[in-house]
């Protein structure tokens, strides 16, 4: 490290050591990411070793063993898992307050209430106990205290952590951001998910469900309404040793920058597109070579995790987000799970149907879900068979559908979308009742028109500019 980062890091240290609205665990953390990154860890991918992984590496589902049909065998597989949802993001770019897992997804349910109801049916079918984890950052901790309050009955315990509460650094001094007077949460941010390693541990809850007999964590974002529990895949991972485990599913045209497992020099590890070489980025997102991304749901051997933590081993790469804070310059310094594979032994990937990736991440994602496309039983959002296209139609809704409550009031109902291809709309449009949609449809107002599509209309293979054009 040059001279001038040696002192930068020794300036930084003084001033985190005043801070203290967080632990020496979370100060020691921060220190540690902060001289990686300055220590130019970045480690460059040579484009000419890189190998597409064999199915040895990447697994395809349906080579899965079959489970035991056996309740009481079923029932000691399921005594080894725990569930952990990445539960630190708020809804704020869907336009809502509090934790996003607290967003209305289907007939009345929330994201958290699904996945409660699942994991209730689960351990009510094979008599089993498996927890629930909610790993949250301090932006959604208090709202999630108070939220997990009416699952008080269920038949399922639920544990609640924090991950780790960063100082933003300003750009210019390179000092933390509360230390120079933001008082509030502006001045701090949650380090992305790789921290739920460390924080599993620093919070207490590892060595607590090491001391129950756990074996297994299956780790997901709780917007992925596929991220359902899988019986093969654990009962693959526990009979092949595997220490970790990610899920990925094939590219379409909509997932070009999601991160892609290859195999660099013997190891399996993800790909992600900042890594990438300028000159193969085109290549990067094509879908001829890079067939398949990550999911992010992930499965992962509590003992390794231990292991590894306690080794200070995993050292993922170092991902930096430039933000601005009230007219200040800020980086956040953030790591990635999936990035830790390479460091898990026998680590491997699940080619898994696309089902098990379904995120909801703008209005767009609700109107699929909540339309007749999907069904949902147990806590399970089911698609419908009565589609015959394999992929979803692509659906782009104007500003005016971003935030949850202006999409409710524009849809009277959500239309039938089992035959559409794809859908555009923009401008100031008002959806009715029982509006039915085909093929591929565009509803763009015109510019300062309201414009309303009425009850029961029937759009199929249509652009629609006016009344007149229905």
């Amino acid at each position: 490290m040059a001279a001038t980062d040696t002192e930068k890091l020794n300036n930084l240290r003084s001033a985190v050591s005043g801070l203290t609205q967080i632990s020496d665990n979370e100060k020691s953390g921060f220190i540690n990411l902060v001289s990686r990154y300055l220590s130019g860890e970045a480690e460059h991918v040579e484009w000419s070793k890189i190998q597409t992984p064999t199915d040895k590496i990447v697994v395809p589902y349906d080579t899965l063993s079959a489970v035991p049909e056996d309740a009481a065998q079923t029932k000691s597989l399921l005594d080894k898992l725990v569930v952990l949802k990445l539960n630190g993001g708020l809804g704020t770019t869907m336009g809502c307050t509090g934790p996003k897992s607290v967003i209305e997804v289907r007939n009345g349910l929330t994201f958290l209430d699904l996945i409660v109801i699942q994991i209730e049916s689960l351990n009510k079918k094979y008599g089993c106990s498996v927890p629930l984890l909610l790993m949250n950052s301090f932006n959604t901790h208090e709202d999630t205290q108070k939220i997990v309050e009416k699952y008080a009955g269920s038949n399922i315990e639920i544990h609640t952590f924090n991950q780790s509460q960063y100082p933003r650094l300003v750009v210019d001094d390179f000092l933390p951001l509360p230390s120079k007077g933001e008082t509030s949460k502006d001045g701090w941010y949650p380090p992305g998910h790789g921290d739920v390693f460390p924080s599993l541990m620093n919070s207490g809850k590892l060595e607590a469900l090491l001391s129950q007999g756990k074996e297994y964590v299956f780790v997901a974002n709780s917007d992925n309404l596929g991220a359902v529990v899988d019986l093969k895949i654990l009962n693959h991972l526990i009979e092949n040793k595997n220490e970790y485990c990610m899920e990925v599913t094939p590219k379409t045209l909509a997932d070009v920058k999601g991160g892609t497992l290859i195999s660099y020099d013997g190891k399996v590890q993800l790909l992600e597109i900042a890594q990438v070489p300028d000159e193969h980025v085109n290549e990067f997102k094509s879908i001829e070579k890079f067939k398949i991304f990550n999911t992010n749901n992930l499965w992962v051997n509590l003992n390794a995790i231990k292991r590894l933590v306690q080794a200070d081993a995993l050292k993922m790469e170092i991902i930096p987000n430039p933000k601005e804070v009230n007219g200040v310059k800020v980086l956040q310094l953030e790591t990635a799970a999936g990035a830790a594979i390479k460091f898990f032994d026998n680590a491997i990937g699940i080619n898994v149907p696309r089902s098990r990736f379904l995120p909801v991440k703008a209005s767009s994602d609700l109107l699929l879900v909540q339309s007749d496309l999907y069904t949902e039983q147990d806590g399970y959002v089911i698609r419908n068979p009565a589609r015959t296209n394999p992929a979803n139609p692509s659906i782009e809704l104007g500003p005016e559908f971003k935030k949850v409550a202006d999409f409710l009031k524009r849809f009277k109902s959500i239309p039938s979308i089992i035959e559409l291809d794809s859908l555009k709309v923009s401008g100031d449009v008002w959806f009715g009742s029982n509006v039915v949609l085909k093929g591929k449809v565009v509803v763009a107002a015109n510019s300062g028109e309201k414009l309303e599509i009425p009850d029961g209309a029937v759009l199929q293979n249509k652009e629609v500019h006016g009344a007149g054009d229905i």
